[in-house]
């Protein structure tokens, strides 16, 4: 099951680097929630109109974790390059269930 969690979650991060939103939107969930320190608990919709366009920003990401928590929860730390200069790094928790992509809760971290 750990397995499988973490290729959906990968093929997210993935879909949201080349900005394939048709690919990504079968990732989640229908009752899909998102919550970082500038969304509080918002809905697929939201997520994919305000969040999920914003890779431009980006001039790399690396995944450097991608761990099984338990059955459902992925645990990820990231390393990002921004267009306008700086690195950092954000970790997320992710939990997956019946394949789909349920929640996604963002903590950013600092400057690397």
């Amino acid at each position: 099951m750990s397995e499988q969690t973490t290729d959906v979650v990968r093929a997210a991060f993935r879909y949201y680097r080349a900005q394939d939103r048709d690919a990504a939107f079968d990732l989640y969930a229908d009752d899909f929630s998102f919550t970082s320190p500038r969304d509080d608990h918002i809905d697929k919709a939201a997520f994919f109109e305000r969040c999920f366009p914003t890779a431009q920003r980006l001039t790399e990401q690396r995944l450097l974790h991608v761990t099984p928590a338990d059955r459902e929860l992925v645990l990820v730390l990231y390393e990002y390059g921004l267009a306008t200069g700086g690195r950092y790094r954000n970790m997320e928790a992710i939990r997956v269930r019946d394949g789909l992509i349920r929640e996604v809760q963002v903590f950013f971290g600092g400057a690397v």
